[in-house]
């Protein structure tokens, strides 16, 4: 008989063997005190520490607005939703926050999904299935959400190199005028630190009769004066068919959603099996997400508070030798560039310098390009900053890990 059991170790080993396991450690995240946090050993100890690597990026999960809303809502409406959208979810705070973002990205309608992970799945894979003989061109380094919404789908797909304007042009030339064609992308590309060309890729894929599906997970809340991402920074929100956003990232709450013209959201509402089949997310939750994106529509001092932060770093980072990515967002990856080596430098960041950050590995990344992704947000201080860039050069100068790497 098959032996499951061993099956399983052995590939559980080969993840340790190449330096991949992932190691979670047991974070307590006290409110009002972010980007510091308690992990909680196995030993029983208890470690200060602060967080280098959240997606909480404008510290609005500790917002005494949005934990007042969630507050309120969850005692006026208890702890679940009641079941699926369709069955008994669909409740007064799910309608608000889905006009709520419908305004906020100038679209006609939008739908809530669990996740930004689901919206994707959900929304990708309803254009690729619905359309007939649709195609998608997509953008090599997409997420792994849109990647599995996209094979949902099902329909034929062609990949472009990472913002390759000119690669992009020359696919959606070689498809007939009359077939459905769909551009999808992110704004914000989490593990590179950069920004897509988007009014160049709205360019093209309009002169072509392409539908734009864009990511704004790692932008919403941040770019453009009532942070609705990049698309909106650019003046472009008219011009891009779908966008896809999040509210676990800069919101600091968690669910996604996906916006765009009534029916297409409609479509999507009618025929995703990852919004129909799924619990609906319960009212607190719903409240405090639209007590932060009301909030940040108005108030800009975090964004700015968080790119004085994110500044400084990448300045920090630019007066030394490491090897950071140099792109246009507030994300600032390091590369280190070997799975065993970069578990290393997380773990003396942590036993020796009071820092947690997790690495990051194949397949999030290519092999040989592992790195640590650091965040800067609006709770860190200067000196948060400054301890970090020195925590980091004076590993990078007394462990040579420029010469780990090379070798």
């Amino acid at each position: 008989m098959f032996n499951f059991i061993d099956h399983f170790n052995t590939l559980l080993r080969g993840l340790e063997e190449e330096g991949r396991y992932r190691h979670f450690k047991t974070l307590e995240r006290p409110v009002g005190s972010f980007p510091k946090a308690l992990i909680h050993h196995k030993d029983g100890w208890q470690q200060t520490v602060t967080v280098w690597c959240s997606n909480d990026y404008l510290g609005m999960g500790h917002h005494p607005k949005v934990i007042k809303a969630l507050k309120s809502a969850a005692d006026a409406h208890g702890a679940g939703a009641g079941g699926t959208r369709n069955i008994a979810g669909t409740t007064k705070e799910m309608v608000d926050l889905e006009n709520l973002m419908a305004v906020h990205h100038g679209k006609e309608a939008a739908l809530v999904f669990t996740s930004g992970y689901t919206a994707n799945e959900g929304a990708l894979g309803v254009l690729g299935k619905m359309l007939p003989d649709a195609i998608i061109f997509s953008d090599a380094l997409n997420h792994a959400s849109m990647i599995s919404g996209m094979r949902i789908g099902g329909c034929e797909r062609k990949i472009f190199p990472h913002n390759d304007i000119d690669a992009l042009k020359k696919l959606l030339q070689a498809q007939p005028a009359n077939r459905p064609k769909i551009v999808a992308l992110e704004s914000v590309y989490s593990m590179e630190g950069d920004i897509s060309p988007l009014r160049e890729v709205v360019k093209v894929a309009k002169e072509y009769g392409a539908l734009v599906y864009l990511d704004e997970v790692h932008a919403v809340g941040l770019y453009g004066p009532h942070g609705a991402g990049v698309a909106e920074q650019e003046g472009l929100m008219a011009d891009v068919d779908i966008i896809e956003g999040t509210f676990g990232k800069a919101y600091g709450v968690v669910g996604g959603y996906v916006a765009g013209a009534a029916p297409v959201i409609d479509a999507i509402r009618s025929f995703s099996s990852s919004f129909i089949f799924t619990t609906a997310l319960p009212p607190h939750v719903l409240a405090a997400a639209a007590a932060s994106v009301m909030h940040l529509r108005t108030s800009s001092v975090e964004r700015e508070t968080q790119r004085r932060m994110v500044n400084r770093l990448k300045a920090a980072f630019s007066k030394t030798d490491m090897p950071f990515l140099k792109g246009d967002s507030h994300i600032v990856p390091l590369v280190v560039g070997d799975a065993h080596c970069v578990r290393a430098v997380t773990d003396t960041l942590l036993e020796h310098y009071g820092i947690y950050v997790q690495p990051i590995n194949y397949p999030t990344v290519p092999k040989g390009t592992e790195r640590l992704r650091l965040t800067a947000t609006a709770r860190h201080t200067e000196q948060d900053v400054d301890n970090l860039v020195a925590a980091l050069q004076e590993l990078w100068s007394t462990h040579a890990i420029s010469a780990t790497r090379a070798a």
